[in-house]
């Protein structure tokens, strides 16, 4: 599937005639803009016709899928990996900025009580991944002409998902009421004692998966311990039992969902027509029409694929960090020497550009001074550790979203396990109830 865009820049239908486009490019009338999706610009005036085009957007903390239909067939099929490190890179950058001005400015006056948040505030790791959903529909319309947008909105019940039979009052009185925090009750659950050996003493509480993996203060989150316990167990003189660490269940991607939802809604309506679903209802839709559980298969149902021909390929899109400063970094520059970690250009390469390694298509995901380079699969698969420059052809210059093209397994139509006037009436019986 070649994408087209006119010559005043404005998304056309997308084509499968490469002997066309390949005889527009040789005869000069046509132009590569883009790689991955291929899309081309018309250097000649052309009718602007197009056909309804709808975007499907599975919204998601780690992957989104995406696709979008025509009456006929799917011309476009994704499943984008989002970044996982905003919080942590955070985290990093405060910790140099105090460590700069505790060297810099030791008598800075103390600030505090200067901060307003806005309505609809969010932390930045979310707002990045609402930004990052309309970042995607934003790059789409400029090579498919959209017509309508629709968005599955997920609000989870988490206790609801922890204990399915939860009703009414239940939500009120948890296994925590009566005690006057979460340490009081994880000491009376041990029998103020070691959950380990059984000792008494001085104990202490202990995260069993930390909070900067995603670890809570849930009580099934943390354990009791004595203090030479907790000791070795940060040592890693001792473990946790594998049957404690398999009750844990860490529901922080799920939380997401459930925030970022409403707020992308909120933000592709600035500038698209957008209308929402559900889960419930995409669930039903995939199994109605037997397919199986992924991002872009229910990006496809969405987006209200019923009969149509699926897309004999779908993309691999990943997000990469565009900056790595060395304003963040714990050696600052001196003598006007940049540090040999924030190098960003070697031979004419750049971390994340798109090159081929001897047949492979990668990324740069380590670069040298010496020439040598790491390349690895947009995926995450190394491909080679220590490369010289000349082995490397550039690609594609460095981009914050890349994608890469796949072929499906199979293509084929959709066979719906129904007819399509009962589909349409057991999803009405869905959405109403």
């Amino acid at each position: 599937m070649v994408f087209v865009i006119s010559k005043d820049g404005k998304p056309l239908m997308p084509t499968k005639r490469l002997g066309k486009v390949r005889r527009l490019l040789k005869q000069g009338l046509a132009k590569v803009v883009n790689r991955e999706p291929f899309t081309i610009q018309l250097l000649y005036e052309t009718t602007n016709y197009t056909q309804p085009v709808t975007v499907g957007i599975d919204t998601g903390s780690k992957v989104v899928g995406v696709s979008a239909v025509t009456d006929k067939e799917e011309i476009f099929s994704a499943e984008v990996q989002l970044r996982q490190d905003i919080k942590k890179l955070l985290l990093e950058r405060r910790q140099h900025r105090r460590f700069r001005r505790y060297r810099k400015t030791r008598y800075r006056k103390p600030r505090f009580l200067n901060r307003r948040k806005e309505d609809g505030w969010l932390p930045p790791s979310l707002q990045w991944k609402v930004d990052a959903h309309v970042r995607i529909v934003n790059k789409l319309s400029k090579i498919i002409p959209i017509t309508k947008v629709v968005v599955e909105v997920a609000p989870f019940d988490i206790q609801k998902v922890q204990n399915p039979d939860i009703e009414a009052k239940d939500y009120q009185n948890g296994p925590q009421k009566g005690f006057s925090d979460v340490r009081d009750y994880c000491l009376w659950r041990a029998g103020y004692k070691s959950e380990l050996s059984g000792k008494t003493g001085i104990l202490e509480i202990h995260h069993i998966i930390p909070r900067s993996e995603g670890g809570t203060d849930a009580p099934n989150n943390l354990i009791v311990l004595t203090t030479q316990e907790h000791k070795m167990l940060h040592e890693g003189k001792i473990k946790i039992p594998k049957s404690r660490l398999e009750q844990i269940k860490v529901f922080k991607h799920v939380a997401h969902v459930s925030t970022i939802g409403w707020h992308i809604v909120n933000k592709l309506r600035q500038n698209y027509h957008v209308e929402i679903t559900y889960g419930s209802i995409t669930k039903e839709k995939r199994i109605l029409y037997g397919l199986e559980k992924s991002h872009r298969d229910d990006a496809l149902v969405i987006a209200g694929g019923n009969i149509q021909e699926r897309a004999s390929e779908w993309y691999f899109g990943k997000f990469f960090r565009r900056q790595n400063r060395s304003l963040h970094k714990a050696n600052p520059i001196k003598g006007g020497k940049r540090p040999i970690n924030t190098v960003k250009q070697v031979r004419g390469f750049r971390r994340f550009d798109k090159v081929e390694c001897e047949g492979e298509k990668g990324i740069i995901t380590g670069l040298r001074s010496s020439g040598y380079f790491s390349i690895s699969s947009l995926s995450g698969e190394k491909i080679s550790d220590s490369v010289k420059y000349t082995k490397l052809r550039l690609i594609e210059r460095a981009k914050t979203l890349m994608f890469e093209r796949r072929e499906r397994a199979t293509c084929s139509w959709l066979k719906p396990r129904v007819s399509v006037a009962r589909f349409h009436e057991h999803t009405n019986d869905i959405a109403s109830s």
